[in-house]
């Protein structure tokens, strides 16, 4: 009765149209998924089944021409990865509870200026960053929409000074950290902003045991299961708020973009399988603090502006002031985007954890790179949940070009 009962609240929560029920109702009666950890701690979710399937042989399936006027909904879409099993039940709910986060705040954005919801806050965050008053409703919106999905264990927010274990569930461990206003500086002038999410498998490292833990106890068991490299990730993306606004998921299996219909309040599948281009005439920099860069890197970007290449032209400067819309330019036409040590900043100014990992998940997807300098992004270890580090992320061959200047 139970599941029962829950099968329906989910089908009536995402307004299912009658054809989507039918597909979940059938899904929801499938075999259970056989759930394994790889050696990167992330896991594999697929259908248990027998003979020829059991024995690892797999039929091809031919690829449906889509009809001009059939569109995909994101619901439709993570259903059919879940039966695909790409990724397991719960982790659908918590994706699906992240888009309802994002379709709150794209409407709060909208009309930030009509409901005076712009200025600051007369707050700061952990980083000593002042609070834009949006920065606490969208964390709040955020967190509340995690906690309800009933599927999250652990919430990590860059705007809260610790990660803290929902103890409202008993059903879900997944690990969710995110941003809930990138670019918030941007909020008052209505331009670019995002969203930037990361998900790791659950952890049950920290289960807040109230009978014997202290409160102490408790949050440094949460810092230790958030703490891990971003090649454990197990679904990472962020949303576009501007002209469009815009989901941008990767699950393992590439990135794909979902773009928010107005008429019917749903995230439409409008960029399939993205694949950022191998090299790019744009880079973005914040070159106002070019005199306080590395001289290497100094030298990298006079060479950018120097005419060059088949068209005789330099590379185009553009710099938005939002990680969020330089990386989605970047994914759809290619270049980099750079936000380096400096003599005054010594790590960067971007957390590791809340923007970095997830974005540099995304952009290795689409096969693309991203690295600190030195190594590989995904392959730092966290030592603190707010650690800040340089990225330098785009392009393959454009990230190959810098690395060829930093040596």
């Amino acid at each position: 009765m139970a599941e029962t009962t829950t099968f329906l609240s989910t089908a009536i929560s995402h307004h299912l149209s009658p054809s989507q029920f039918r597909l979940f109702a059938r899904h929801e009666t499938q075999q259970p998924y056989n759930i394994t950890r790889k050696p990167n701690s992330s896991f594999s979710c697929q259908a248990i089944s027998s003979g020829a399937a059991a024995a690892g042989a797999t039929t091809p399936t031919p690829k449906k021409k889509k009809n001009r006027y059939e569109i995909e909904n994101l619901t439709t879409w993570l259903l059919k990865q879940e039966q695909a099993g790409h990724i397991d039940a719960e982790l659908t709910i918590v994706l699906s509870s992240i888009s309802l986060a994002c379709k709150q705040i794209a409407s709060l954005l909208a009309r930030s200026s009509i409901v005076n919801l712009t200025g600051a806050q007369g707050t700061m965050n952990i980083q000593g960053e002042d609070q834009k008053k949006l920065d606490v409703i969208s964390n709040e919106l955020f967190c509340n929409c995690l906690r309800s999905s009933g599927r999250t264990g652990i919430i990590a927010s860059e705007e809260e000074d610790v990660p803290v274990a929902v103890e409202e569930t008993n059903s879900g461990n997944y690990i969710v950290v995110f941003d809930p206003i990138d670019g918030s500086a941007n909020i008052d002038i209505a331009l670019t902003t995002g969203s930037i999410f990361g998900i790791y498998a659950p952890d049950e490292q920290c289960l807040v045991d109230y009978d014997n833990d202290t409160l102490d106890q408790a949050k440094e068991k949460c810092i230790v299961s958030v703490c891990q490299p971003g090649s454990n990730l197990l679904a990472a993306g962020y949303c576009l708020y501007s002209s469009s606004v815009v989901f941008t998921i990767s699950i393992g299996n590439g990135v794909h973009g979902f773009t928010l219909d107005p008429a019917y309040g749903e995230f439409v599948l409008t960029h399939e399988d993205i694949k950022i281009p191998k090299s790019g005439r744009i880079y973005s920099f914040n070159e106002g603090n070019f005199d306080l860069f590395d001289p290497k890197l100094q030298n990298y970007l006079n060479h950018l502006r120097k005419p060059g290449g088949p068209a005789g032209k330099p590379y185009s400067g553009r710099y938005i002031g939002c990680l969020v819309g330089e990386i989605h330019r970047m994914l759809l036409y290619g270049g980099i985007y750079g936000n380096p040590d400096n003599e005054k900043a010594k790590n960067g100014n971007l957390r590791l954890l809340y923007e970095c990992a997830p974005m540099s998940y995304l952009v290795e997807q689409a096969g693309g790179k991203a690295i600190d300098g030195v190594q590989r992004i995904l392959d730092i270890e966290p030592k603190q949940v707010h650690q800040r580090t340089p990225i330098f992320i785009g392009s393959p061959d454009e990230i190959d070009k810098l690395v060829s200047y930093l040596a």
